[in-house]
């Protein structure tokens, strides 16, 4: 039996998304399924795929540009397969203290495709982060790394278990 293949994509401005997008298709990969992740500027078919992943990053409780694109130019083969959605964002603990409800955005596109389910995951933000707000906060003592990879391994696995086990 072939693995199923499953498109892992991601907007990003900075990389912490595209972070935890590698580590999604990581453990994809180690559950033993042919993960392929790629930014969602990228995707203009998802039709090889069994099932995709897409995330964004939070922006002042907005959700990227570039997987909202993706997921309008997408909204109509993405409907017919198995979807799930990420974010990330908070810049403290808080996503790994409760589960966040998704922005407006998020919450319209799993309605539209149907998304299985969404998570959001912590953002980073360091000293080296380029542009004026990731300076001004991390100047204001919020610079740090709240990805959880723990999490994020753990919910793939979740993906895993739902696309490999009985139908």
């Amino acid at each position: 039996m072939t693995s199923k293949r499953v498109l892992v994509a991601y907007g990003t401005k900075h990389g912490a998304t595209a972070g935890i997008a590698a580590q999604i298709g990581a453990t994809l990969r180690e559950d033993g399924l042919d993960a392929v992740v790629v930014p969602a500027d990228d995707v203009d078919d998802v039709r090889g795929y069994d099932a995709v992943v897409l995330g964004g990053a939070l922006y002042a409780g907005h959700w990227s540009r570039k997987a909202k694109r993706c997921a309008e130019r997408n909204a109509h083969y993405l409907q017919h397969r198995p979807v799930w959605l990420f974010s990330s964002g908070p810049l403290d603990h808080s996503a790994e203290e409760r589960d966040i409800a998704p922005v407006r955005a998020v919450a319209q596109q799993m309605e539209r495709l149907g998304a299985r389910q969404h998570v959001t995951f912590g953002g980073s933000i360091t000293e080296n982060t380029p542009g004026l707000a990731a300076k001004m906060l991390a100047r204001a003592g919020k610079a740090g790394d709240y990805r959880e990879p723990d999490r994020i391994r753990t919910w793939a696995h979740h993906i895993s278990a739902e696309l490999t086990g009985p139908q």
